[in-house]
């Protein structure tokens, strides 16, 4: 069995965890590969670009594993009969941790008071803070359901909407037909849908428009599913706030307006840069080296 890794220090990570059996190489795809001979299991770099998949046509692959849990753009450049797998299960937690920050660091002001320390400024004000405030969750797959799960201990009323309206152990959830009438109604919207065909642009100066005076829009699933233009301007004229790790375009350009834009909080796409990841990248490695063995189906095909 021949597995490669994009990095020598994953590959020493997951050489401890398995037997001599197997035949660990080093391949970040940044060109041929070391083998001639079959490849089981190829991971990919960290966030790889689509684009990087170009490489793997030729090559005798039989599986991709992503670290990351978006693919959109990868069907397009993927090989035929080469099965990609995403990072289900890696991010989830971490990517739930950082958009409450966001949230929090919003709700309760937390970038004005860094201000004023730097100023020496003892200054008291009330904040909005989560309780009792509505706040919508876009997407219940494994990040959105993480984010909820954590919202509901801080006395929000919860929201939820997705690709399909149906009722779930927490309640209902909305279809998209109810979007709209469901963010005239948040004080917080967070957006943590996969970016597809009709996603894309969900959040357009229509649907901002529709968003509550004051409400904050934060966005940690993809970039695009905002109208950037759009979602500037109506933080420039103070209507809305956002909080925002993933942007279109990325990384953003140092002289964009949204950097110095007031009530725009931004990191830069680091939802799932925690210390963690890297014990569970490596978990999840194992566990589809022992599926490979067993003959068995890899986890989290989702091409």
């Amino acid at each position: 069995m021949r597995i490669t890794l994009p990095t020598q220090k994953l590959l020493d990570r997951v050489r401890e965890r398995l037997d001599d059996d197997v035949d660990l190489q080093l391949w970040p795809l940044n060109g041929p590969p070391p083998t001639s001979e079959g490849i089981d299991l190829a991971v990919l770099p960290y966030m790889a670009a689509p684009k990087l998949l170009e490489v793997l046509h030729g090559v005798d692959v039989a599986a991709i594993q992503s670290q990351s849990l978006g693919y959109d753009g990868m069907a397009d450049v993927l090989p035929e009969n080469v099965v990609l797998c995403n990072a289900r299960g890696v991010h989830e937690d971490a990517t739930a941790e950082l958009t409450l920050a966001l949230v929090l660091a919003s709700e309760r002001n937390l970038t004005g008071y860094i201000a004023h320390q730097a100023e020496g400024s003892w200054d008291q004000h009330y904040t909005p803070g989560l309780i009792g405030r509505t706040v919508l969750v876009v997407g219940v797959g494994g990040v959105g359901a993480a984010i909820a799960d954590r919202l509901r201990v801080f006395g929000a009323r919860l929201l939820r909407s997705a690709s399909r309206a149906r009722t779930d152990e927490h309640g209902a959830i909305a279809g998209p037909e109810e979007l709209t009438s469901q963010v005239t109604q948040a004080d917080v919207v967070i957006l943590v849908t996969p970016l597809t065909a009709s996603t894309r642009g969900l959040f357009g100066e229509e649907m901002i428009a529709r968003m509550k005076s004051g409400a904050l829009l934060v966005n940690v699933g993809r970039g695009p599913l905002v109208d950037t233009d759009a979602l500037t301007e109506a933080c420039r004229q103070g209507r809305i706030r956002a909080a925002l790790d993933v942007m279109d375009p990325e990384p953003l350009p140092p002289d964009h307006p949204l950097w110095t834009t007031p009530g725009v909080l931004i990191t830069p796409h680091v939802g799932g840069w925690s210390t963690s990841m890297g014990d569970r990248v490596v978990d999840l490695v194992v566990r589809q080296t022992e599926h490979l063995r067993a003959g068995e189906d890899l986890e989290n095909r989702v091409l």
